[in-house]
């Protein structure tokens, strides 16, 4: 079934290879978890999300800032869009392997090839997708298994005679049969694939059907030992980032993410969301990562600014609430003790200090301590006289510096 690779008899390509997979052991045995960030194509898909090659480009510089370790760089034969912005990234990203993304048919992998010459070989790589459970085989592809397996195999050989890193992913992995799923990857590695992907493409799973699968995975495909594995879970149920902790719990050495969690529908397990998960519980993963988190809250913004999808208020991490507290009692502690109401402090993630936000809920002391930073003398009486006025201003008013010191004078 496997197609052999006529790159066995070409000594330089193989001593390369050897490095490869030495590599792959190196990341294997070591307990440091790969980011993958795919913002800049799975993310890109989402509505309204579009960005231009040079507004792709300014991310991917953010990304390698923020010690991504490859990046899904875009899909070559989609458009002339995404290769401008895949050779605008070439020689200039540096750091993260600048990956692309293929069908399992030469002509893409051929345009992933010239889109990325001039990147070193063990900087770019190909990222070979496949439908696999019965609605793709049977719906959308027409192919029995046998016919997928065989497309995988010469897609997978075919790539592996141009690039050192060739990472194959059945699509709609989590509705796929195990038996099959297992043969799959077996195949796919026997093929040349250097990585193997499980998508729970329309984002179904839970954290407990995840550690199920992944240890069936692991157990059942007799070369698994020859690849590194990278999960990529859509958020449809909101369970993308705790399902990517679970694959993370059972094995996983790369983890797929994007920026803001955008992406289609519902989007992606959210990379700054991941990130922070492990930096916070390190001893319950066992686990290092790449990720310099100071990075997370500037990169968040800059991905919202550039694709136009706002970050919600209340998003974890990077929302504009996250350090903003209006009721009295979390703004007494805070002001006492940062830590106690918050689970981190802002600079750790590079967001700006804590702010207060005076309103219905906000106490005296709060009020006092905005009057004091904005050198409005007070006393007590001062200080129950504004929170009065302020709890009586219509709910939709925001007290801004000169609102309050108006107040104040009253």
């Amino acid at each position: 079934m496997t197609k052999r690779r006529s790159w066995w008899k070409r000594p330089i390509w193989r001593l390369a290879e050897v490095a490869t997979h030495t590599v792959i052991k190196h990341h294997r045995r070591s307990s440091k978890i790969l980011f993958s960030d795919t913002t800049l194509r799975d993310g890109e898909q989402m509505p309204g999300a579009t960005l231009d090659p040079d507004e792709k480009l300014q991310i991917a510089l953010a990304l390698e800032k923020a010690g991504v370790h490859s990046l899904d760089a875009g899909f070559p034969a989609s458009s002339e869009a995404d290769r401008e912005a895949i050779r605008k990234m070439v020689g200039v990203v540096r750091g993260p392997v600048l990956t692309a993304l293929c069908r399992t048919i030469p002509e893409d992998i051929d345009a992933a090839a010239e889109v990325l010459d001039g990147n070193p070989a063990h900087k770019r790589g190909v990222s070979l997708f496949c439908g696999s459970s019965p609605l793709h085989r049977e719906q959308k592809l027409n192919k029995s298994k046998t016919e997928i397996i065989q497309l995988v195999t010469d897609a997978v050989a075919y790539a592996a005679e141009k690039f050192l890193i060739v990472s194959f992913a059945p699509e709609d992995a989590s509705r796929t049969e195990p038996e099959f799923l297992c043969e799959l990857y077996k195949e796919a590695i026997d093929a040349g694939a250097t990585t193997v992907g499980f998508p729970d493409t329309v984002g179904v799973m839970t954290p407990q059907k995840v550690r199920e699968t992944l240890s069936q995975i692991r157990d059942d495909v007799p070369n698994f030992d020859q690849v590194l594995l990278a999960v990529h879970f859509h958020n449809d149920l909101g369970l993308a980032v705790a399902n990517t902790l679970a694959g993370i719990e059972v094995g996983a050495n790369v983890v797929q993410c994007t920026v803001n969690g955008i992406g289609e529908r519902a989007g992606n397990a959210a990379l700054e969301e991941v990130a922070m998960a492990l930096a916070m519980n390190e001893p319950e993963f066992g686990c290092s990562m790449g990720i310099k988190t100071e990075q997370l809250v500037p990169l968040c913004e800059l991905v919202a600014e550039l694709t136009g999808i706002p970050l919600p208020p209340h998003k974890p991490i990077a929302g504009g609430n996250v350090f903003a507290t209006e009721a009295g009692i979390h703004q007494d502690g805070i002001l006492k003790h940062p830590d106690t109401y918050l689970p981190f402090r802002p600079e750790k993630v590079g967001a700006d200090g804590v702010r207060l936000v005076l309103g219905r809920h906000s106490g005296r002391t709060a009020v006092a301590h905005e009057l004091e930073r904005l050198g409005v003398a007070h006393d007590e009486n001062t200080v129950s006289s504004v929170l009065d006025r302020i709890k009586q201003l219509p709910k939709t008013t925001k007290v801004t510096d000169e609102l309050l010191r108006e107040l104040a004078t009253w």
